[in-house]
């Protein structure tokens, strides 16, 4: 019960944020405006509304896990009220649980309309919405639920502005593993490699959670792949929250 008192108090207070909503208008005003870029390429708009508009669920529900999940903590500091709410009898484990928990409905809400807004919209255009359309608004998801670990974590440990650069910068490796340990014979032998192939497995693999593409061209995808996808993305989850659960026990407030 104190989890999920704390959870719906998150909740409400992030309704509250204005740089939600302003981040919704352009997620909308970006899926609506996705079939400007339609016409560009003929007999190929719907695969371009699709795509755009998945993007961009994908984009502004990560800036909204990064600009929210990254002040969660420190709003509570600067307001005094985490005082007041840690000197009641509950474990530090259970605010950070209940702050997750209640971000993670928000951005459980605004995935859920973002993909309704897109849904409908293809629908209007005349196109048709495939399962792998929604496994891939499903995946979107749960990498915001690993990116919005990650904010709590830099919420935890630092301040909202540089933890929201940590994470920002977590998302743009993230889709960019490949390249750590895909280096040229150059790299060989070379300490950058070996501290980039540790980086290789160290930032999560985001890419794994990207099917746009096969979204976009109504390309199913194996099952299996999801599933590894799923415990994938909530192994990763798990240690996050973890050390964000530890970090905050030995934060001094």
């Amino acid at each position: 019960m104190r989890i999920l008192a704390v959870a719906e108090n998150t909740f409400r207070e992030s309704v509250r944020d204005k740089v939600l909503y302003v981040l919704l208008f352009f997620a909308a005003v970006t899926i609506l405006g996705s079939k400007a870029l339609g016409w560009i390429s003929i007999g190929q708009d719907i695969k371009i509304v699709k795509d755009i508009s998945l993007a961009a669920t994908s984009i502004f529900g990560v800036l909204i896990a990064i600009f929210v999940g990254t002040s969660l903590i420190y709003k509570e500091i600067d307001k005094r009220t985490l005082y007041t709410i840690i000197s009641q009898p509950m474990h530090r484990y259970e605010f950070i649980l209940g702050k997750y928990l209640g971000l993670m409905a928000l951005l459980a809400v605004v995935t859920g309309v973002m993909a309704a807004v897109s849904s409908v919209y293809v629908l209007l255009l005349g196109g048709t919405l495939e399962p792998v359309y929604f496994l891939a608004v499903l995946l979107i998801y749960w990498k915001l639920m690993l990116i919005t670990a990650v904010a709590l974590l830099m919420s935890s440990l630092t301040s909202p502005i540089l933890g929201a650069v940590i994470v920002f910068s977590t998302y743009v490796f993230g889709h960019a593993t490949g390249v750590f340990k895909d280096l040229p014979p150059q790299f060989d032998g070379t300490l950058s490699k070996r501290m980039l192939e540790f980086a290789y497995y160290v930032i999560p693999n985001l890419g794994n959670f990207d099917i746009r593409m096969e979204a976009a061209n109504d390309v199913p995808v194996n099952p299996a792949f999801i599933a590894f996808v799923l415990f994938y993305g909530l192994g990763y989850t798990v240690v996050l929250l973890i050390l964000a659960a530890l970090a905050f026990e030995e934060k001094d407030v």
